[in-house]
């Protein structure tokens, strides 16, 4: 049995109902006002809530902020959080917005990363199988819930799902510091897949020659370059913002 924690992460995955979820553990000392929204969640889910002393919640997450809620889920349901890759490439939309994460091992990043995806409307993410951070508890609490209604695939490798995105018409556009490129001068009105890389390490040498074109971030302080996951949410803004004025414009 695994285990999902945290108010919002909980209540997210009561209402996206993509998980199978056994029991919801509360906390004993827990106001009724502020899990009230949960409860009635709960209800409609027909998931069953029991009360629990907040230690035994303590010692369940291993010391994490739980925030006196976590959920119990099927082993099997756990990977029901991701998504066939080839489900996301049967239903692009006419100009999709895709994300590839180029091996993000901060569970952390990745969740603060998913959750700017969900914001901006993002057509599915694709990780890499291996050296990369995957679906965890930790990942699904940093994003706020995210996880629950952003599609997710895992693939071996990003190389030849560029190569697959290019063959369909997709614009790879990739995000390293150095680029004379600012992210802001480009044309996001196009169909699209960004690339983001590793903490430190930025993007591997073959995914970004593989990439359209490469963008940056101008920076003007003493330091050259940004959080992956800060960065990420920077550019999937523009790029909503692009495309929302393209859209006024022409109704």
């Amino acid at each position: 049995m695994n285990h999902i924690y945290g108010l919002v992460p909980v209540l997210e995955a009561l209402r996206a109902r993509r998980r199978s979820i056994h029991k919801i553990l509360l906390s004993a000392g827990a106001q009724p006002r502020r899990v009230q929204e949960l409860l009635d969640a709960a209800r409609n889910a027909g998931v069953s809530v029991e009360k629990r002393d907040r230690r035994a919640l303590d010692d369940l997450t291993r010391g994490a902020n739980h925030q006196g809620v976590v959920a119990m889920v099927s082993a099997a349901s756990r990977g029901n959080t991701y998504v066939n890759a080839d489900a996301i490439l049967a239903s692009l939309p006419a100009r999709p917005l895709l994300v590839l994460l180029d091996g993000i091992e901060d569970p952390h990043n990745l969740g603060a990363i998913l959750r700017s995806c969900e914001g901006a409307g993002v057509t599915g993410v694709f990780l890499p199988e291996h050296r990369a951070a995957g679906l965890t508890e930790t990942v699904a609490k940093t994003s706020a819930g995210a996880v629950e209604y952003v599609r997710v695939a895992r693939v071996t490798n990003l190389i030849p799902l560029i190569e697959d995105l290019k063959e369909r018409g997709v614009w790879v556009v990739g995000l390293e510091g150095g680029s004379e490129t600012s992210y802001s001068d480009f044309d996001f009105n196009v169909p699209l897949a960004l690339v983001f890389g590793s903490e430190g390490k930025g993007l591997r040498r073959l995914v970004r020659e593989k990439c359209d074109t490469v963008v940056s971030i101008p920076m003007h302080g003493q330091l050259n370059s940004l959080n992956v996951s800060v960065a990420a949410g920077v550019v999937l803004f523009e790029v909503l913002r692009q495309r929302t004025q393209v859209k006024s414009a022409a109704q």
